[in-house]
């Protein structure tokens, strides 16, 4: 039976609709959003946002038809000063209830997909998600986590905070260096599209079967460069998307902060990243495995 996840985070709403082979999706559909455009004073999320939030979610649902998906909404809906009110006007004018993931449990579900995505033979990981409202770190070697944890440091939040790249630099590593239990020694993996956009930025192929990686060599060049172009600029750069130019240098500087703190010259990337965590998931819930924490 096929199973589907639709992932809403700031800049798109990705119905995904897989039977087993999560490589070979029988429905991928991506509706635009830019709820980062669409925050009041407050943090609120506007009347604006709410409605377009609306028209992605039941766009999803038609193109869905009769198969169900779990619904859930990533930081840019979570830590909304209404977050509650908004999740209940969808719910009202969709029928869909989005679910609400913690940030520890993205990182649980990141952390399985590049489990997934390398192997048993990877050994020991510690997998780095940057997002744009938080970051979520996982370390293990074994099929789940043996710790995960969830820190405000995404590339959105840091850019919104109108720090230089010093005063980022120093405020991150301090942030990060008592955060977690770092080890050397583990296969250091980034998941999501910062560092997506970073390997591919440093030269990296853009097939995403292709084994990439992140140089941390490469990014402290990248860093200055970025620094001193405008947001149009840096979307005219390979890898960067135009939605993500404006914090793809607070995205650059977390993933250097995460690398020299964790000891790690070099990450291998994982195009799997929450989503196709909770994909695995519920494929394995489908099997008659261990249910969904989600």
């Amino acid at each position: 039976m096929p199973v589907g996840v639709l992932d809403v985070g700031c800049f798109s709403a990705h119905l995904v609709v897989v039977e087993r082979d999560l490589m070979r999706p029988l429905v991928s559909h991506k509706v635009r959003l830019r709820l980062d455009r669409e925050l009041d004073e407050s943090g609120a999320i506007t009347r604006a946002g709410v409605d377009s939030l609306c028209a992605a979610v039941l766009a999803a649902r038609k193109k869905a038809g009769e198969v169900r998906f779990l619904p859930f909404a990533t930081s840019s809906v979570r830590d909304s000063s209404n977050a509650d009110e908004v999740m209940r006007k969808v719910a009202r004018r969709t029928g869909v209830e989005l679910k609400v993931l913690s940030g520890k449990e993205e990182a649980r579900l990141s952390y399985t997909a590049a489990r997934h995505w390398f192997g048993w033979s990877a050994g020991p990981m510690i997998v780095l998600d940057v997002g744009g409202g938080t970051v979520e770190l996982a370390t293990g070697s074994g099929a789940e986590p043996e710790r995960a944890v969830s820190l405000p440091l995404g590339a959105r939040t840091l850019t919104r905070t109108g720090l230089t790249v010093e005063e980022m630099r120093s405020d991150v590593r301090d942030r990060l260096s008592t955060a977690f239990p770092w080890d050397e020694s583990a296969r250091a993996v980034g998941c999501s599209k910062v560092f997506e956009q970073l390997a591919r930025l440093a030269g990296a192929r853009s097939d995403v079967y292709a084994p990439r990686q992140l140089r941390l060599k490469d990014l402290e060049k990248w860093i200055p460069r970025l620094a001193k172009l405008s947001v149009r600029e840096r979307a005219a750069l390979p890898g960067i998307s135009r939605h993500r130019a404006r914090q793809s240098l607070a995205g650059a500087v977390v993933a250097e902060a995460l690398m020299k703190v964790s000891g790690h010259d070099v990450v291998d990337i994982s195009p799997w990243s929450t989503k196709e965590g909770l994909l695995l998931d519920l494929v394995e819930r489908a099997r008659g495995g261990r249910s969904s924490a989600a």
